[in-house]
């Protein structure tokens, strides 16, 4: 199993970036899919998360109207535009797959890409 992260990098605040994720290894069309982050000195944050069909999304209330998730299960691939960068913004951006069966809950995690939001 892998979840490949790309896509950080250092951007200017109010900049834009497109995280990508690209999984192997299991069914990832049978898989809700998230994004977390994690900023120093802070817990671990759930950004986004996306249904196993892509049919419903969820936001962090401060990613909002700035972040969109959006998964190709064709392409085995999930991404996270990210719009109007800020400072905060600033951290590892993980990608989690998770699917729960009767009795048993698998959990992946990527290995994460560092987005820097800073002029």
């Amino acid at each position: 199993v892998q979840l490949v992260e790309s896509g950080g990098g250092l951007v200017q605040p109010g900049g834009s970036l497109r995280l990508s994720c690209a999984a192997s290894g299991f069914t990832f069309s049978s898989y809700a899919m998230s994004w977390y982050r994690l900023a120093p000195g802070n817990e671990r944050e759930l950004v986004a998360t996306i249904t196993s069909d892509g049919g419903s999304t969820n936001y962090a209330d401060s990613m909002k109207g700035r972040f969109t998730i959006s998964r190709d299960n064709a392409k085995n691939t999930v991404y996270l535009q990210m719009n109007s960068l800020k400072p905060e913004d600033t951290a590892v951006y993980y990608c989690n797959a998770q699917r729960t069966s009767p009795g048993l809950k698998y959990i992946y995690w990527g290995q994460g890409t560092q987005v820097t939001v800073s002029s």
